[in-house]
């Protein structure tokens, strides 16, 4: 297909002009001809998938006078003399009509079957199911409801050229069962998000999308202007630092399921906007935020009937990040401290990680380049460094760690979560530590003395989480990229 205009792949710029002046012309002679065409609403449409299960049960040649009423594309036509049959397909399946210039007269029949495919239709028929076995509608009256100008893509080929399935993803749905079905799931797997969440106990809230001071996460913000306030807004990296304002004013358990953005590199499993669910519950630490992370991905695998390679069994096996990354490179992060020592050590074993000033960028990096591509099966990485986890809470036992996880699955992250941090004093001090960072390259967390203050008023001991949806319908779909997952992606020009 061309980006452009929509044609089939190959095909001349003038062959498109033609057919679409074409299917142009037909458009005006079906008004004149036609005063019920374009009705303004076509009412009691039943799903195609409810009306071939309804008639499941019918015998080869076995027809019913039991009326049913469909509308969709027109998707195929084939038939020739008095009869016609022609496919049409809703989102959720298609059905074979079969037409007879008998039963609507010659006029309506010969406007029937010269409609075009991708013109959009409703029907009104009888159930019945052909002599090949196919359950079909005989025809019996018909609106046509919308006109296609541009040709559909070709069916047995569909859209070759990714670009243009992601850049006009009306055109990859209309031609591809497979989009459909993607994207429907996908809405299954939100909502199963949302059910696992409402039926625990958590209220779902909506914090500002535009925000006076991004933070919550080690991102680079997307900036815009406010003209009536003249000041310059952020548009939110994560939801945390209101949705924990929000567990300090008493709500004890909450969540937000929507947009973040990040001004960050595009990649298969990165998009600048992108959405996430945080939920944030009182009273609870890490290893309950843990247990809750399982169900709620085992919640979502059930609700797309999930059967792939993926082991997402509880429980979910765990590993220290320190061990982690020692096993998987050589470098041992609790014995290089300093960010010349981890230079060193890194540059030693020869990986490739950039070395810098920022010394928890490059730890951070050697988990994500040498630790995480690695575990396929559900697993949590465990007990961060602090430098790292700016938000999170202490381990009793020792200061430098936090009780902070990733969950990784199929080479990837697709959870955040922790024991957060409640001491006002102490997450002062953190973000002035990452205010102190004086290197333009490394992302660091802004100081927020709003949300201090809010801390000051006293927050209950808490576990929150961070869940990517994109790269949960990535993973419970089988799809190896981001883009395929959400409707409109950025895209390059």
């Amino acid at each position: 297909m061309s980006a452009a205009d929509g044609q089939a792949d190959g095909a001349p710029r003038h062959g498109l002009e033609e057919l679409i002046a074409e299917r142009r012309s037909k458009l005006e002679r079906l008004r004149e001809s036609d005063p019920s065409a374009f009705p303004h609403s076509f009412a009691a449409v039943e799903p195609v998938s409810e009306v071939l299960a309804a008639y499941e049960h019918l015998e080869t040649g076995e027809e019913t006078d039991e009326r049913r009423r469909v509308a969709g594309r027109i998707a195929a036509r084939r038939g020739s003399g008095k009869a016609a049959f022609l496919d049409v397909v809703d989102r959720t399946g298609k059905i074979q009509l079969h037409a007879r210039q008998d039963v609507l007269g010659p006029e309506r029949f010969a406007e029937l079957v010269s409609l075009d495919l991708g013109d959009l239709i409703g029907v009104d028929g009888a159930a019945m199911r052909s002599r090949h076995g196919e359950v079909s509608l005989r025809v019996e009256d018909f609106a046509v409801l919308g006109k296609a100008l541009r040709p559909p893509p070709d069916k047995h080929h569909g859209l070759t050229d990714v670009e243009t399935r992601y850049r006009h993803r009306e055109l990859d749905l209309i031609s591809s069962e497979d989009a459909r079905r993607l994207f429907m799931d996908r809405a299954r797997i939100v909502s199963a998000v949302r059910a696992a969440l409402d039926s625990g106990g958590f209220i779902e809230v909506e914090t500002p999308v535009l925000q006076p001071l991004y933070g919550g996460a080690l991102a680079r913000p997307f900036t815009t202007h406010h003209n009536a306030l003249d000041r310059d807004l952020y548009l939110r990296i994560a939801t945390e630092l209101y949705l924990k304002r929000l567990i300090v004013g008493g709500l004890e358990r909450v969540y937000e399921l929507g947009k973040d953005f990040r001004n960050e590199g595009i990649s298969h499993k990165h998009n600048p906007e992108f959405t996430m669910v945080e939920w944030y519950e009182a009273y609870a630490d890490y290893e309950g935020a843990m247990a809750r992370t399982e169900e709620i991905v085992r919640a979502a695998a059930a609700a797309v009937s999930y059967n792939g390679e993926l082991d997402l069994s509880s429980p979910w096996p765990r590993v220290g990040f320190v061990a982690a990354v020692r096993d998987a490179t050589g470098v041992d992060l609790g014995v290089h401290r300093t960010a010349q020592a981890l230079a060193e050590q890194i540059r030693a074993h020869e990986l490739d990680v950039k070395t810098g000033e920022v010394w928890y960028e490059m730890a951070d990096d050697l988990l994500s380049k040498y630790v995480e591509p690695n575990l396929q099966r559900a697993t949590f990485v465990v007990d961060y460094p602090k430098e790292i986890s700016p938000l999170a809470r202490e381990r009793p036992d020792d200061p430098e760690i936090v009780e902070r996880f990733e969950a990784f699955a199929g080479g990837m992250e697709i959870a955040n979560g922790f024991s957060e941090l409640i001491d006002a004093d102490e997450q002062r001090a953190r973000f002035a530590a990452q205010a102190r960072i004086e290197n333009d390259e490394a992302e660091t967390m802004p100081y927020d003395e709003a949300f201090v203050q809010a801390l000051e008023q006293g927050m209950p001991p808490t576990g929150g989480v961070g869940l990517g949806i994109d790269r949960l319908v990535m993973l419970l779909t089988g799809r190896e990229s981001i883009r395929e997952v959400v409707l409109f992606p950025a895209m390059r020009d």
